[in-house]
C-alpha cells in the first residue's frame, strides 16, 4: 500500500462552502443572495492580494450554482450539500463541465478560441458549464478582444469567473461585462482566531504572540498564514513531546527582531548615540533578525508614534503589543517632535529600497540607521532663522525634549558655527516660485528636459511632428513607438508646472520635421559650409579620406 502524500494546511483547510470562507463578508452576502433571488450574473472578476481565496471562492461559486442537494432535485444554493455527485465531483477537481484555464501558461488566442468554440455545447451533466480562468490579466490583448462577444452574450448555461491580481492590466471593456468583487485583506485579528482553530484541529498548542506574529507577517492573505503555520510546526517538533509552538522559535523563523530590543534601538537613534546604535545592531542581528526586516519594522514604530500623536484613540493600534511596549511607544510619542519623526520616515524609507540592492543588506542598513542619527544634529528651519539662540540650552544635555528636536547635545563650536553662517543666507537672492514661460515648442521641451523627464524629453524630440502650437494648446504627430497615453502625460505634466490648463491633441496630419531631425540639418549644413573653409580644405587634402564628423565653436 503506497503511503498517502502529507497535504498542507493550506489544501487540507481550504473552505468548501461561503460559510467557510473568514475576511469576505461582504462578498458572501452579494453572491448569496444574488443566488437566493435568481439573479446571478454571467460572469464575476475576483481580484485581491495573493492567497486570498479567490480561486477558493471560484471553485465555491461554481459548487453552489451546480449543487443539485441529496436528492438530485435541488436548485442552486448558497449552501451546497457537499454529497451530491456535481459537489463531489467539483470538490476533487474533475467535474468535466467545470473548466478551470491558468491564463499564466495559455496566454495566446488560441486558447481562448477553443474556450469561445466549446461554449455553445450544454453540460453535460451540470446545470452550469463554469470556466474558471486563473490569473486572467495574462491573457494577450487579441486574446481579450476575441472573448468580448462571447462574455458579453454568452449561452444561458455559460458561467464566466475570473481571478486575477493584477486588476489595472484587464482592459476596459472586459471589466465593464462583468460583476467585480475585491476581496479584501483579512484583519489580523480574524486570521490570528483562524490560526488558533486549525492549531487545535491538528493538535498543536501554541503561544498567543507566535500566532499573533505570523498572523502579522502574513499581510493578510490565509494561504500564506496557514504556510507560515505549517514551517513553524515543522520547525517546533521535538522527539517524544507534544508540538508546541513558541514565540522566540516564529521570530527565528521569520527573521524578526525584538520589539523591546527594537523601541530601544529606535530611541538610541533619535538620540544620535551611534555608539550604542551599532552594539544594539549587532546584538538584534546575532538573535536572527533580518537587516531588511529590521529596518521595515523600524518604520512601522515610525508610522505607529506619529499615529498615537496626531490621531486620538489611535491607542488601540496598540492592541497587539505588550504591556512595555505600549508603555513605551505612549512615551516616545509624548516626547518625539513631529518634524524628527518625518525626517526619520523619509530617510528610513529611502534606505529600505537601497538596501534591498546593496551587495550587504547589513552594512547598508546600519549606514542608514547612522545617517539618521547624524541627521538629528541638522538645525531646525526655526534655529537657522533665530540664529539658533534657543538650540543652545536645549544642547546642554542629551535625550529627547518634546519641544526641540530629538538630536543629541552638539558643542558649542558646532553651534558657534551655525550661527555664524546663517546670517549669510540673508544676502542670497529669494526663492521664487514663478511658472516658467512657453511661447513656443521648443520651450516646452526644455522645460521636460529641466524637469529631468528624460524619457518624454526625448520623445518629444525625436518622436513628435509639431502640427500647431497656441497658448495652453498643442496639436502633434506623433510616432508609433509613443504610448496611448503620451498625451495625457505631457498634458498633465505641464499643467502641473505652469499652473495653467494645457490640452493636448494627437492629429493625423503631417506636421513639421522633429527638432532631432531638424538637429540633423542643421548639423549638415554647417558641416557643409565648413568644408568650404580654407583652413578645413588644407586639412582634408593632408590626410586623404578623412571627413568631417562634427565640430565645436572656439571657446
Amino acid at each position: 500500500m503506497e503511503p498517502q502524500s502529507y497535504r498542507v494546511l493550506a489544501r487540507k483547510y481550504r473552505p468548501a462552502t461561503f460559510a467557510d470562507l473568514i475576511g469576505q463578508e461582504v462578498l458572501v452576502r452579494t453572491i448569496t443572495n444574488a443566488i437566493q433571488f435568481d439573479r446571478i450574473a454571467h460572469a464575476f472578476l475576483l481580484t485581491g492580494i495573493r492567497g486570498i481565496g479567490k480561486t477558493t471562492t471560484a471553485r465555491i461559486i461554481a459548487r453552489a450554482l451546480n449543487c443539485i442537494g441529496p436528492d438530485g432535485n435541488g436548485q442552486p444554493t448558497a449552501t451546497p450539500c457537499g454529497v451530491c455527485s456535481n459537489c463531489k465531483m467539483i470538490g476533487e477537481d474533475r467535474h468535466p463541465d467545470i473548466i478551470e484555464m491558468d491564463a499564466a501558461s495559455h496566454t495566446g488566442v488560441n486558447d481562448v478560441r477553443d474556450i469561445i468554440d466549446s461554449v455553445h455545447y450544454v453540460p453535460s451533466s451540470a446545470r452550469y458549464k463554469v470556466y474558471i480562468i486563473d490569473e486572467v490579466h495574462m491573457l494577450s490583448t487579441s486574446a481579450f478582444n476575441a472573448l468580448l462577444k462571447t462574455l458579453e452574450e454568452p449561452p444561458p448555461h455559460v458561467k464566466f469567473i475570473f481571478a486575477t491580481t493584477e486588476l489595472r492590466k484587464i482592459p476596459v471593456t472586459i471589466l465593464s461585462r462583468c460583476q467585480r468583487f475585491d476581496l479584501r485583506r483579512t484583519d489580523t485579528s480574524v486570521l490570528q482566531t483562524h490560526l488558533k482553530n486549525v492549531a487545535n484541529k491538528e493538535s498543536i498548542t501554541a503561544e498567543d504572540e507566535a500566532i499573533l506574529l505570523i498572523a502579522n507577517a502574513a499581510e493578510g492573505s490565509v494561504r500564506d498564514a496557514l504556510s507560515l503555520l505549517d514551517q513553524a510546526i515543522a520547525h517546533s517538533f521535538t522527539p517524544d513531546a507534544p508540538c508546541h509552538i513558541l514565540t522566540e522559535t516564529v521570530r527565528a523563523m521569520l527573521g524578526m527582531a525584538d520589539k523591546t530590543m527594537l523601541f530601544d534601538l529606535m530611541e538610541t537613534v533619535f538620540k544620535g548615540d551611534t555608539g550604542v546604535l551599532s552594539q544594539q545592531l549587532r546584538s538584534l542581528i546575532s538573535a536572527g533578525a533580518d537587516p531588511i526586516l529590521l529596518l521595515q519594522d523600524m518604520m512601522e514604530l515610525v508610522h505607529l508614534i506619529t499615529r498615537l500623536q496626531l490621531a486620538p484613540g489611535s491607542e488601540s493600534d496598540l492592541a497587539t503589543y505588550s504591556k512595555q511596549e505600549r508603555d513605551k511607544a505612549i512615551e516616545l510619542s509624548q516626547k518625539l517632535p513631529m518634524q524628527a519623526l518625518t525626517l526619520a520616515w523619509q530617510m528610513l524609507l529611502k534606505g529600505l529600497n537601497e538596501s534591498r540592492y546593496a551587495p550587504n543588506p547589513l552594512s547598508a542598513v546600519e549606514m542608514v540607521l547612522i545617517r539618521t542619527c547624524y541627521a538629528s544634529n541638522l538645525p531646525t528651519p526655526e534655529e537657522l532663522v533665530r540664529g539658533s539662540s534657543g538650540r543652545t540650552q536645549a544642547s546642554a544635555g542629551a535625550g529627547i525634549s518634546p519641544a526641540r528636536s530629538a538630536a543629541p547635545a552638539r558643542s558649542a563650536g558646532a553651534v558657534n558655527a551655525v550661527a555664524h553662517t546663517t546670517p549669510a543666507t540673508h544676502h542670497s537672492e529669494p526663492a521664487t516660485n514663478t511658472a516658467p514661460v512657453i511661447n513656443r515648442f521648443e520651450d516646452i521641451v526644455k522645460l521636460f528636459e529641466q524637469k529631468r523627464e528624460m524619457i518624454l524629453f526625448t520623445q518629444l524630440k525625436q518622436d513628435v511632428s509639431l502640427v500647431s502650437f497656441a497658448a495652453g494648446r498643442l496639436e502633434i504627430n506623433t510616432s508609433a513607438t509613443v504610448s496611448a497615453d503620451f498625451p495625457q502625460k505631457i498634458s498633465k505634466l505641464l499643467s502641473q508646472w505652469t499652473n495653467e490648463r494645457w490640452i493636448v491633441t494627437v492629429s493625423q496630419e503631417k506636421g513639421a520635421l522633429s527638432l532631432m531631425d531638424q538637429e540633423k540639418i542643421q548639423l549638415q549644413q554647417k558641416k557643409d559650409q565648413l568644408k568650404h573653409d580654407p583652413l578645413v580644405q588644407e586639412v582634408l587634402s593632408a590626410f586623404p579620406g578623412a571627413e568631417v564628423i562634427d565640430f565645436k565653436p572656439k571657446e
